[in-house]
């Protein structure tokens, strides 16, 4: 498979289309944030920095493929998203006038944190390297497991 016909079908999945969509919602509510308001500017930045990753990380997730690799960029995905579903009480600490247009945020990131158990549990376990840091290995795997093919000597020699 080519790199275009990979993302295509990365574009394809429903956890992708939900980060999208719930991307273009938070832009349209940022898009309401006064510009003279340094602290909602700040949270803004945020917001669409989280929402962002919900798609950022599906594509790399799927691009490499590797059990510690995707689980990584989960684990940087629940955290965006529970960073993003929170982000109502900064905004309406700090005055933001049209916080209740968030409940369609948090409504949108309930619905994408049931595709996104799926989608991990979709992850192949048997597709790792072991996690050195011992945080993303599949069950049974440590990190201070040995790797077969890193305990097979090689001389080049062997090849002359």
């Amino acid at each position: 498979m080519d790199y275009e016909d990979d993302r295509k079908r990365v574009k394809k999945l429903p956890i992708y289309k939900k980060g999208e969509e719930i991307f273009d919602v938070v832009s349209k509510i940022c898009d309401l944030i006064p510009e003279d308001n340094n602290r909602l500017q700040h949270i803004k930045g945020q917001m669409l920095s989280d929402a962002m990753q919900l798609t950022i990380k599906v594509a790399g997730a799927e691009g490499g493929d590797l059990y510690d690799l995707r689980m990584e960029a989960a684990a940087i995905i629940r955290k965006a998203a529970r960073d993003l579903m929170v982000s109502n009480h900064s905004l309406e600490m700090f005055g933001f006038q049209e916080v209740e247009y968030f409940n369609i945020v948090r409504d949108l990131i309930e619905e994408y944190r049931l595709l996104f158990i799926d989608w991990v549990s979709e992850f192949d376990q048997w597709n790792y390297i072991i996690d050195r840091w011992g945080l993303f290995n599949p069950p049974g795997v440590g990190p201070f497991d040995k790797n077969a093919d890193g305990d097979i000597s090689f001389n080049s020699k062997d090849f002359d």
